[in-house]
């Protein structure tokens, strides 16, 4: 499935050239956001993706990675039923 093969990593999922740009993208923005620069916005251009997507997928983005940190801050735990549900599906997969 390709939902897993990217959950998995999504470098090596078979993936579309303009889909995989958005996703090195959000791993940027994620990891080395000090490190964005404008050839990163005209990648995703050369990409095919619009101004009007790529100013919603960065604040798509920063949104989730916002809710992330405040989660990791003050200590909110999955429930066991939704990480019961990702490792066994990763779990059946890696078999």
């Amino acid at each position: 499935m390709l939902a897993e093969a990217v959950k998995r990593d999504y470098r090596t999922a078979p993936l579309e050239s303009r889909t995989r740009a958005l996703l090195d993208f959000a791993w940027k923005l994620t990891q080395e956001q000090w490190a964005c620069r404008e050839a990163d916005i005209q990648g995703l251009r050369q990409a095919g993706w619009s101004d009007e997507a790529i100013v919603d997928v960065v604040g798509v983005i920063g949104f989730f990675n916002f809710i992330t940190r405040i989660a990791d801050a003050v200590g909110v735990e999955l429930n066991p039923e939704y990480g019961a549900a990702g490792t066994a599906t990763y779990g059946a997969i890696a078999q």
